[in-house]
């Protein structure tokens, strides 16, 4: 009963219980018989300030207000949080949190809080989170991620991943991105494989392995996975391996490019990494243009491919290079990742 709001409904209630008048009711409660009677007026931009915010909150459920503040934010509307939370609550808008574990800082010294990343490529992490598609088969996911920047640097979705495909993936991130400093993990037998732990000391990397049964030491790519599970993997049922890969990947471009991160102080790690460009273009070469065009990075830029044109010039819409991987779909045919110099990752779907 701290809030105006709340003291009015009590007056109104001590009015038709006890049968007071409405001055006696505000002497008691302690509320100016001014605000008792003040009747709110809707401001002329409320409306489509609610119906933005309402918007992001049925494409992103898993938002807060404080993340879909600053989404508005970016969207051009001059609003400070408070006014945000006011209408968050009363449109009745609630995500259900999590219960905080005890934050531990662990014993080892190749733990996150006594081993923390100074800057960009400094400490990646990385780890594997499990799911399944609708027939039970297993999904494995392999998340790389840049402790400095929060920017996931791959998410490779396969039926199983071994140590060689772990390999596979940390040589083709070291050619696009370069190598870092340290890679931190768990002593999971995909980590701790010789042939891996060989190749990465002949690349210059150091390994931080942290102590077997204290993930919390791993706590970046813990929290990263969290928030994987909990936006993505919770509210989607992937029919086969193929719908894994596309969904994902666009996750993934949708994590590093457009979802505000309050460890960055509300921008997203494609800002942190490239902070002279704002908005980075990689425009086709085709003439048509498409209603929906597929995203396409190069080196972690993003920008647009109309579906019909080509990058290249060539007739089928293939970049010149041989093709690594397929995710997504287009009118030029299946979207495609393909050797450009470096590999170019094409996501989304066009009808």
């Amino acid at each position: 009963m701290v809030s105006p709001a709340g003291r009015r409904e009590a007056v109104e209630q001590a009015q038709t219980t006890l049968e007071v008048s409405e001055r006696r009711a505000c002497q008691v409660i302690g509320q100016p018989r001014s605000t008792q009677r003040y009747a709110a007026q809707e401001r002329d931009d409320e409306r489509p300030l609610v119906s933005s915010m309402l918007d992001l909150v049925r494409r992103h459920p898993r938002y807060g207000y404080r993340r879909v503040w600053a989404l508005l934010r970016r969207e051009g509307f001059r609003v400070n949080v408070k006014r945000i939370y006011r209408l968050w609550r009363k449109e009745g808008l609630k995500v259900p949190q999590k219960r905080r574990k005890k934050r531990r800082l662990g014993c080892s010294a190749n733990g996150c809080i006594r081993h923390r990343a100074e800057h960009i490529d400094h400490v990646w992490c990385y780890d594997f989170v499990s799911d399944q598609t609708t027939d039970g088969r297993t999904l494995k996911f392999l998340t790389v991620e840049d402790e400095y920047t929060r920017e996931a640097l791959a998410i490779e979705v396969e039926r199983s991943i071994t140590s060689a495909e772990v390999l596979e993936t940390l040589r083709y991130l070291f050619e696009v991105r370069g190598a870092p400093q340290h890679i931190r993990s768990d002593n999971g037998p995909e980590f701790i494989a010789q042939a891996l732990r060989d190749w990465l000391a002949v690349s210059g990397v150091g390994t931080l392995y942290i102590e077997p049964g204290a993930p919390w030491e791993n706590g970046f790519n813990e929290s990263f996975n969290s928030r994987l599970r909990d936006e993505l993997l919770n509210g989607e049922l992937f029919t086969s391996l193929k719908e894994a890969k596309v969904v994902t990947e666009d996750h993934r471009l949708e994590y590093n490019h457009r979802r505000p991160h309050s460890s960055l102080g509300w921008v997203w790690p494609f800002l942190l990494v490239n902070p002279n460009l704002s908005r980075p273009t990689l425009l086709a070469r085709g003439s048509q243009a498409c209603e929906n065009p597929i995203m396409v990075t190069v080196l972690g830029l993003i920008g647009e491919w109309n579906g019909q044109g080509c990058l290249d010039g060539s007739d089928d819409g293939a970049v010149s290079g041989s093709v690594r991987e397929g995710v997504g779909c287009g009118r030029a045919g299946a979207g495609r990742a393909m050797d450009w110099g470096q590999r170019v990752r094409v996501s989304g779907c066009v009808s």
